[in-house]
């Protein structure tokens, strides 16, 4: 890859991560009892936006990165899928080694 690609990838790249932290917004503390819990989809979702939703931590304080109002053990399996399918579960961890 040529370093003019390369600058266009990143640029790219975090312009998206940006974008799609606008979607893990939390709800305020005050209205949590009177919504519907955060379940198996929701856990899914968010585990899956996890990286986003740290970046968009970092610089604004409203963006949450775990949604307390979930319905428990359902809502936290789909968290752990949901990471563990953006961050390459298991298998990144493979090496594969070449054969002389």
């Amino acid at each position: 890859m040529t370093t003019k690609k390369s600058i266009l990838f990143l640029a790219l790249f975090f312009s998206f991560s940006f974008f799609l932290t606008s979607c893990a917004d939390p709800l305020p503390v005050e209205n949590i009892p009177e919504k519907d819990p955060y379940g198996f989809l929701g856990g899914l979702w968010h585990g899956f936006i996890l990286f986003f939703s740290f970046l968009g931590s970092l610089f604004k304080d409203d963006i949450a990165l775990y949604a307390f109002n979930n319905n428990g053990g359902w809502y936290n399996l789909g968290y752990l899928l949901g990471v563990s399918i953006f961050f390459g579960g298991s298998g990144s961890a493979k090496r594969s080694k070449k054969r002389s």
